[in-house]
């Protein structure tokens, strides 16, 4: 057991001891010295004990060029080591064209005629460069040059994990944004024209982004740098379709803003992406001789203008939010992070004279483009609530059509019906009169049974009239209270016949406009129907009360009642409930009811009793008397 802990301690210290020796290890300063002339190719090394050199620390970054130069070298000084296979790291050099040197050994170099000025540098060494030094030669156009970052020397197995993901997560990040742009924008074929731009100008901004994080990556100028002028290319035209894609976008869903400020400063983006794109188009055919210019007016004057686009949007979406617009609010946050972190990092950009990378704008345009696609969402969604209300409305108001039309139909052959057969029926009546009044016995009888039958064929026709001609030919100013007395005085033997009792529970001063004897036959016919359905110890409650404009009726009985399939057709045509019912009570009373601009509602279930609510217009009351005809 104490020779296995020995070996134990022994192996894993020796290997901890080991690993310590072998760790990367920061070179902490080097020397720079200022190049010669715009014709420097950097062919030919400096002298290292010449004068001219001077110390730069880690912490002191890139230095700023001195006017009139544009190349410099670095020399830096490697101190022993005892790698396997070594490796220098340099995270971050400035410059477009490098040349490294180990002594006078040339292991790097590279040439960029486009506007990318960040390295990325892996320099694999032998063990004979131990002690040595190392000359970097850097030339630009801009004003930064030099080493940002920390130098590392170790071992090449471990500086290569660093040095392959730097910049990685961006070509990821922008590679999604590419994608969901590109579902996003075959999605928006299938919306209504409505969200159609607003689709397809949200895939844009998407695409755009997706583009910048792409190619703006150091990943692609270490690895692809024979892709860099074409990533270049791509970076420029992703940000000029990003920026009126933008401001198109919030003016479809929020609106052209006032005095069309919003719509106005997208026209003036669009043209201005155009000039930029014709600018592009000339320095890349000139073959770059206009690149500084093109510089200029597709960095420094875009970097301007973005930030007026971010405080215009910003205010835009503060006024909107205020309002208590719930899309306004979703867009601040999203919308108010990029443009806040933007605005910062493009501010600081300016500060530092360029001699920044703008980093987190990446993510917090994220979150931005998540807010989008959250108020798209929501606006999907109320589509679809909106279009499942529009259904309901549309099924109700083709079941009122088609109510409409068969009644249309009933009242066109009710009229013809009634009027040709009441006066046959008539005559026929007079006759069976007169025999009735000299006949006796059986036959008395029997012409008795004839006249009370035709009587309720009179008045079944007198119930087709009504329901094919409900208007008034005499309208009144009718009290509720008087009427519902005399319906009560009417059927109150019939409900005791029955076993039941009525309550009536009236306002006095409720007046509505319509003709009395249609009203009481409207209501004489709910009662009746509340009447035959009642059972043992049956009662029929009746209440009336106003509430402001408007006269509510309640007429509830305990009887039997009716389940959901016969409530929903009750005033159809022949359509009752009652084994000898015709239908025509209901129809003419909904007729009678709609003639006086009100409406009936009824809720019933089995067992439990119905209860009918009738709604009418409140009248003035009159002077003097409790009808007044007009």
């Amino acid at each position: 057991m104490t020779a296995v802990l020995i070996l134990f301690f022994m192996t894993y210290g020796y290997s901890a001891s080991a690993e310590s020796y072998n760790a990367p290890r920061a070179i902490g300063s080097w020397e720079v010295k200022w190049g010669g002339t715009s014709a420097d190719t950097g062919d030919n090394l400096p002298a290292a004990h010449s004068d001219g050199w001077f110390r730069v620390d880690t912490d002191d970054g890139t230095t700023k060029l001195p006017g009139g130069v544009s190349s410099a070298w670095i020399q830096v000084r490697l101190p022993e080591y005892n790698y396997a296979a070594p490796a220098l790291y340099i995270k971050t050099l400035y410059a477009l064209n490098v040349k490294v040197y180990v002594d006078d050994r040339l292991i790097f170099a590279e040439d960029r005629s486009y506007i990318k000025d960040h390295y990325s540098l892996l320099l694999p060494l032998t063990q004979e460069d131990s002690g040595h030094t190392l000359y970097i030669w850097t030339k630009t156009l801009q004003d930064r040059i030099g080493i940002e970052d920390e130098v590392l020397l170790g071992e090449h197995s471990d500086l290569i994990k660093d040095y392959v993901k730097r910049g990685l997560i961006d070509i990821l990040l922008g590679s999604s944004f590419l994608f969901v742009a590109l579902v996003l924008f075959v999605c928006a074929f299938y919306l209504n024209k409505e969200y159609f731009p607003i689709a397809v100008s949200l895939s844009i901004v998407i695409a755009s982004t997706g583009v910048m994080a792409v190619t703006y990556s150091p990943y692609i100028y270490t690895f692809y740098s024979y892709l860099g002028e074409l990533s270049i290319v791509f970076f420029d035209v992703g940000l000029l379709s990003l920026l009126p894609a933008l401001t198109y976008l919030f003016e479809q869903i929020f609106g052209p803003g006032k005095y069309n400020i919003i719509r106005n400063f997208r026209k003036f983006q669009m043209a201005y992406s155009i000039f930029c794109t014709v600018c592009l188009l000339i320095n890349l055919l000139s073959g770059n001789r206009f690149v500084e210019f093109y510089y200029f007016v597709s960095t420094t004057v875009i970097g301007i203008l973005l930030i007026l686009q971010f405080i215009l949007l910003i205010a835009c979406v503060i006024i909107y939010s205020l309002k208590g617009n719930k899309d306004a609010i979703i867009f601040a946050v999203g919308f108010g992070t990029a443009a806040l972190t933007g605005v910062a990092e493009l501010i600081w950009y300016y500060v530092q004279g360029g001699n920044y990378d703008l980093i987190y704008w990446k993510w917090a345009l994220v979150v931005f483009i998540l807010s989008l696609i959250v108020i798209l969402g929501r606006r999907l969604a109320q589509n679809h609530l909106q279009v499942v209300k529009y259904s309901r409305e549309l099924e109700l108001f083709n079941n009122e059509l088609q109510r409409s039309e068969k009644m249309e139909i009933i009242s066109e052959l009710a009229a013809s019906v009634a009027h040709e057969v009441r006066n046959p029926l008539q005559v026929t009546r007079g006759f069976l009169q007169l025999l009735s009044e000299q006949a006796s016995g059986d036959e008395q009888r029997y012409l008795s049974m004839a006249l009370s039958e035709l009587d309720r064929a009179a008045s079944i026709i007198t119930d087709f009239l009504t329901f094919a001609k409900p208007e008034f030919e005499q309208i009144s100013v009718l009290n509720v209270h008087d009427e519902f007395k005399h319906i009560e005085s009417i059927l109150l033997p019939l409900c005791h016949l029955s076993g039941g009792k009525m309550l009536l529970e009236l306002e006095d001063q409720l007046w509505v406009k319509g003709n009395s004897s249609k009203f009481k036959q409207a209501f004489i016919n709910m009662i009746k129907n509340s009447i035959e359905s009642l059972g043992e110890e049956g009662v029929i409650h009746m209440r009336a009360y106003g509430k402001g404009d408007k006269v509510y009726i309640h007429i509830k009985d305990n009887g039997e009642g009716m389940d959901g399939d016969v409530l929903s057709r009750l005033g159809e045509p022949y359509f009752s409930n009652k084994t000898k019912g015709t239908g025509l009570g209901l129809m003419v009373t909904f007729r009678i009811i709609e003639a006086m601009h009100g409406e009936v509602r009824f809720s019933s279930s089995k067992g439990a009793g119905t209860e009918s609510v009738t709604v009418l217009p409140l009248a003035e009351a009159p002077n003097s008397s409790s009808s007044f005809r007009s």
